[in-house]
């Protein structure tokens, strides 16, 4: 999935609690930032970071699938481009709401 320059502020910003990122507008440095974090933590707090995947809402059948498919990979790169993927879902889901809440007075409920 193509990462907007414009959606990596808002991306750090919604991840900042749970890791500590860089400032940058690059899409690779955001990825292998994160990608450093997540490698920590499968080291340090394996558990942590599958709370943290399942807050987020990335399907144990999804991450399973992914890291066999690509073994050869970095777990953490592969995680965090998961994790990316899914938080631009989760934008592009509240933008269409939102815009949906445009609604005119008449015609609201």
């Amino acid at each position: 999935m193509q990462l907007p320059e414009e959606n990596i502020p808002l991306l750090q910003q919604e991840l900042s609690n749970d890791f500590n990122l860089p400032v940058t507008n690059n899409k690779q440095q955001l990825i292998d930032a994160l990608a450093e974090g997540i490698n920590h933590l499968i080291q340090a707090n394996f558990t942590r970071l599958v709370n943290f995947l399942y807050r987020i809402d990335i399907s144990e059948k999804t991450l399973r699938e992914t890291l066999e498919n690509q073994a050869d990979k970095d777990a953490g790169i592969l995680i965090a481009e998961l994790i990316i993927e899914r938080q631009l879902q989760k934008q592009k889901m509240r933008a269409r709401f939102k815009s949906q809440e445009n609604i005119p007075d008449d015609d609201k409920w």
